[in-house]
């Protein structure tokens, strides 16, 4: 049965949330760390520190629809803190791709003025969607890669990052080596 509009209020009013569920961390084995989020539409952006306050680094750029990133083999009786930022953005129609032995090189046009970068995506041949390769900084308008075995007859694109707000900081500290 729907909840009606008047309920749902008054629910609120009581303290109830109707939220989607948070970020989360869980220690799914001594030293691996499972991070979990709602399908919200975005791609996201992964990141760990050692401490509250910083130094953050990414560990990810992961695609939209992906809900999880498994951080293994971490330092045993280590805390770790996480935190993850939607990103969205429109992908480019002017990608160029020149290849030159194992090295592609990427141009696009820079047609935003407010992005904080640009992504580089890539479908491998077989797979069905794209994947997170290259962070740019803003207003950048090339990037090579070097291409592994197997990436020849990949597919790319390239989109401007527009970020969303930070999640709240979430904490897990490793256990004892087994």
């Amino acid at each position: 049965m729907p909840v009606k509009p008047l309920v749902l209020v008054a629910l609120l009013a009581a303290g109830c949330s109707a939220a989607a569920p948070a970020f989360t961390a869980t220690l799914t084995s001594p030293t691996d760390v499972v991070l979990s989020w709602p399908d919200d539409d975005a791609g996201h952006r992964v990141e760990y520190a050692n401490d509250p306050a910083g130094p953050w680094t990414t560990l990810r750029f992961l695609a939209p629809h992906v809900t999880s990133y498994h951080h293994p083999d971490l330092i045993p009786e280590t805390p770790f803190y996480y935190r993850e930022q939607p990103y969205t953005g429109p992908v480019s129609t002017d990608l160029h791709t020149a290849i030159s032995g194992d090295t592609a090189t990427f141009t696009w046009a820079d047609r935003w003025s407010d992005e904080a970068g640009f992504l580089l995506e890539i479908r491998r041949p077989g797979a069905p969607d794209f994947d997170p390769v290259e962070v740019t900084d803003p207003n950048a308008t090339t990037c090579a890669l070097s291409l592994l075995p197997g990436e020849e007859n990949s597919a790319y694109r390239i989109r401007a990052l527009h970020y969303g707000p930070l999640s709240p900081v979430v904490h897990q500290t490793t256990g004892k080596e087994r």
